[in-house]
C-alpha cells in the first residue's frame, strides 16, 4: 500500500478551542494525510477569553521534540510542512534552522510558512524580534507563503489597498523566485461587493479567489484556512483548487460556529465534515 501523505505542522496548542494544530490538526488527518504535530506553545484556550493559561515551550523542551523528530527521520518523510504561530524568540530561531535543515535533507518537501502575527484589530501580537525571525529567516525558505492583509503590510512597510499594492509586496518579500505568495482576507478597491478574496501570486502569474464576507472574527479562522489548504494539496488539488476549497470549508465552519454562538472556529459541523472526507475525490 502506498502510505498517506506526511506532513509536520509546527505552530500552538490549545487545551480548549480551535487555533493553531487545534484547528489544523483534525481536517488534515480527516482529508487522509497523516501529521506530526510539534507545539510552539501549550494555551489553556483561545485568546478571546477572560483568562489565558499556559505558555511558550521552554526552549530546551522543544529543542528536544524537534530532536525527536530528526531520530525518527521525520524531515526526509514528509511532503510538506507548516508552521505558524510561534511564541518566544528562541524557539522561533530553532524552527528556522529546522525548516532549513529539512529542506537540506529533502529536496521534495513544499514548505508553507502562515507569518501568524497579527491582523487589523489587534496590531502585532508577537514581538517584533519573532515577526523579524518570520520575515528574514522563515519566509525565503517558504514555497508557499499564507499573510493576511495587515501582516503583509508589516512585512513590506506598504499598504495593501490594491492589486499593485500586493504585486509590490511580493517584489518586496524576500521570497524564492519560484514561491507562491497567497495573500488572505483582501478587500481590495475592486474586490466584488460584499466579498473578500484571496489572492494568489507567484512566477505563473495572479489569480484572485473571491468568496462572500461574513461578519464573523473569530480566532483560529486562519489557522484553520492554512490547514486546509495542506489538506487540499495533500489531496492533489491544484494550489487555486485548494485556496477556494479551503476558503469554502472555513466558511462552513465559522456560520456553524455564530450559529451556536461559539467563540471561535468550530469543526463539527456534518457537511464540512462529509467534504473532508471526500477531498480530491474526482
Amino acid at each position: 500500500m502506498t502510505p498517506p501523505p506526511f506532513v509536520i505542522a509546527i505552530q500552538s496548542q490549545v487545551v480548549f478551542g480551535h487555533v493553531g494544530n487545534s484547528a489544523a490538526l483534525f481536517p488534515v488527518q480527516a482529508a487522509g494525510l497523516e501529521v506530526a504535530a510539534i507545539p510552539t506553545v501549550v494555551f489553556s484556550n483561545t485568546p478571546n477569553y477572560p483568562t489565558l493559561r499556559g505558555r511558550a515551550l521552554p526552549p530546551e523542551f522543544f529543542s528536544d521534540l524537534l530532536q525527536g523528530a530528526r531520530e525518527r527521520g521525520l524531515a526526509e518523510r514528509a511532503d510538506i510542512l507548516l508552521t505558524g504561530y510561534i511564541g518566544s524568540l528562541d524557539v522561533a530561531l530553532m524552527v528556522a534552522d529546522f525548516v532549513a535543515e529539512a529542506k537540506t535533507l529533502n529536496p521534495r518537501l513544499t514548505y508553507l510558512c502562515d507569518p501568524v502575527m497579527g491582523d487589523a484589530g489587534p496590531g502585532l501580537y508577537v514581538p517584533e524580534a519573532i515577526a523579524d525571525v518570520m520575515r528574514n529567516r522563515l519566509l525565503p525558505l517558504a514555497d508557499l507563503a499564507t499573510p493576511n492583509p495587515f501582516e503583509l503590510g508589516w512585512l513590506t512597510g506598504g499598504t495593501t489597498r490594491t492589486l499593485a499594492d500586493l504585486q509590490t509586496a511580493r517584489d518586496r518579500l524576500t521570497l524564492a523566485p519560484a514561491a507562491r505568495l497567497i495573500v488572505t482576507g483582501c478587500a481590495l478597491e475592486d474586490t466584488p461587493e460584499g466579498h473578500i478574496e484571496s489572492v494568489i501570486l507567484g512566477p505563473g502569474g495572479t489569480s484572485r479567489h473571491p468568496t462572500p464576507h461574513l461578519p464573523i472574527a473569530l480566532p483560529g479562522t486562519g489557522d484553520l484556512f492554512a490547514g486546509l489548504v495542506v489538506a487540499g494539496l495533500g489531496r492533489g488539488l491544484t494550489l487555486p483548487r485548494a485556496v477556494e476549497t479551503a476558503q469554502v470549508l472555513t466558511a462552513r465552519a465559522l456560520a456553524h460556529a455564530q450559529a451556536l454562538g461559539a467563540g471561535e472556529v468550530v469543526l463539527t459541523e456534518p457537511e464540512f465534515r462529509r467534504a473532508l472526507l471526500t477531498l480530491g475525490s474526482p
